[in-house]
């Protein structure tokens, strides 16, 4: 099989030899051993083993009418509406073990890679080279299950160098080098989640216009392993614990976030999908309709997310015993017409498909845009309904070692619920203050709210895939604007 196991993914993961920093000191031992990402890799070894359990091996994968083998359903290039719904039952599978919370599933950037891959064909009439390295690496990455992590946002002073410094004072990422097997790169990129639990990354700079064009060093793609030479990762401060009593989100699910430096780096040649123009990155994004493949997907973890927060607001409902009070209800309900909008935007898209011009079946772009701006802002609004609920137990809370120490009697007796036990009643709250105020939360809150953009380009983005030219004629006709007076004609009849 193609398709990898959990074991597999471990083993590949702790193999690797990158130079990766965690508060100050560098990592030595196997990343699966760490506290900082052995939480995350033990959720993603149980979704990869799913691939291979009889009971989910023919929703997670499809085989290959060329070679026989079983591929990842995410690696699926859709040619049918047919497709899109077998990728998203697949993408269900795994939204709903971490229940939303991987913002950087496998599934992601498997669908990412995807929509660049139907794209490829551009690359030709630049480089047919480049063409032929996409193609060539898609198929390596869904033959070999690679997981696969990216980066394209580079630090303020690098944005800023790109503005103010010529090209050999300029600390943006750019190209220093060109030689027959490859290129040099320089360079530092943001938020390359979960970029050291991968297998490799993905790399897209977003650069500037260039007077420079075709040789703009600032505009580039490439895709490389993580442990080559000169390539080093800086870790941000990890929020996981170790106990899924008292952390059970981040214990599991905590997506550790880095900086990763390229300081004269070699990438194959092999490995570049485009350089020195930065329009043909952006035809690639557009024309391979990645908001649309990749809006599919993340439309489904959001609705996953949706219903783990409405079934924790209802058991926490139930803990204060105020789930028949009005208010109560409101937001319940709030949250139910929510979750059947977000499923029915998502049925939409699927159902008003339609084929690119290569022949692959693309989601329709408007009902998932309309979904990723009402979500960004209702996930904070969900997360107040948590706080309010919740009120002054999300602050004082103890811990698992409490209950298990001398004082636990005091605990059992005097935190206990209605109808709950102390342990029961702790549990369900420590989950809420890990969700509504805790540093794992925060992260998830500020991850929403800008997952895809800024309030300013979502805005545009929804602009750009509507015209209101009908609407705006509709009320011209309406009104009959723009046509000769009919009260002068009207005179003119009667005089």
């Amino acid at each position: 099989m193609a398709v990898k196991n959990g074991k597999e993914y471990t083993e590949r993961i702790n193999r690797q030899h990158i130079k990766i920093w965690y508060q100050g000191k560098t990592i030595d031992r196997p990343l699966s051993s760490h506290p900082a990402f052995n939480g995350l890799m033990k959720t993603q070894a149980e979704m990869y083993d799913m691939q291979h359990q009889k009971e989910t091996i023919e929703q997670m994968t499809f085989q290959s009418v060329t070679d026989g083998e079983r591929y990842g359903l995410s690696f699926l290039a859709p040619r049918s509406r047919e497709d899109l719904v077998r990728r998203r039952i697949m993408m269900e599978l795994w939204a709903e073990k971490h229940h939303g919370f991987l913002g950087r599933s496998p599934d992601y950037m498997n669908t990412t890679l995807m929509s660049l891959y139907t794209a490829a064909h551009l690359l030709r009439e630049y480089n047919p080279e480049y063409e032929d390295n996409l193609t060539k690496y898609y198929d390596y990455c869904r033959s070999q299950d690679i997981t696969l992590s990216h980066v394209f946002i580079q630090p303020f002073a690098s944005r800023l160098s790109e503005l103010v410094d010529d090209v050999q004072d300029s600390i943006t990422a750019k190209v220093i080098d060109r030689k027959e097997n490859g290129i040099v790169v320089n360079g530092a990129f943001m938020m390359a989640t979960q970029a050291a639990t991968c297998d490799e990354i993905l790399v897209f700079s977003t650069p500037l216009p260039s007077m420079l064009e075709p040789d703009n060093p600032y505009a580039f793609a490439f895709a490389v392993p993580n442990d080559l030479e000169g390539m080093t990762f800086i870790c941000r401060e990890s929020y996981s614990g170790t106990s899924h009593y008292d952390h059970p989100l981040s214990s599991r699910f905590e997506e550790m976030d880095a900086m990763v430096i390229f300081d004269h780096v070699l990438i194959p040649r092999n490995r570049i999908f485009y350089l020195g123009d930065e329009e043909i990155g952006e035809r690639l994004f557009s024309e391979g309709n990645f908001h649309s493949h990749a809006g599919h997907q993340v439309l489904t973890r959001y609705i996953a997310k949706t219903e783990f927060l409405l079934g924790l607001i209802s058991a926490l409902s139930d803990e204060q015993n105020i789930a028949l009070e009005a208010v109560t209800r409101e937001r319940i309900s709030r949250i139910l017409t929510m979750l059947e909008n977000l499923k029915s935007l998502r049925l939409a898209s699927e159902m008003m498909a339609e084929p690119d011009s290569q022949g692959y079946y693309v989601p329709a772009p408007k009902p998932l845009i309309a979904a990723t701006m009402q979500y960004s802002s209702f996930y904070q609004e969900m997360l107040g309904m948590l706080q309010d609920i919740s009120s002054s137990n999300l602050v004082m809370l103890p811990s698992e070692t409490d209950l298990a120490s001398d004082a636990g009697d005091f605990l059992r007796l005097y935190l206990k619920g209605q109808d709950t036990s102390a342990r029961d009643r702790i549990a369900l709250f420590r989950l809420a203050r890990e969700l509504a105020i805790g540093p794992f939360g925060g992260r998830q809150k500020q991850f929403e709210r800008f997952f895809f953009g800024n309030t300013r380009t979502l805005t545009s983005r929804m602009y750009k895939v509507y015209s209101l030219d009908k609407y705006t004629a509709m009320i011209d006709e309406f009104l009959q604007r723009g046509k000769p007076d009919r009260l002068a004609n009207e005179k003119s009849l009667i005089d």
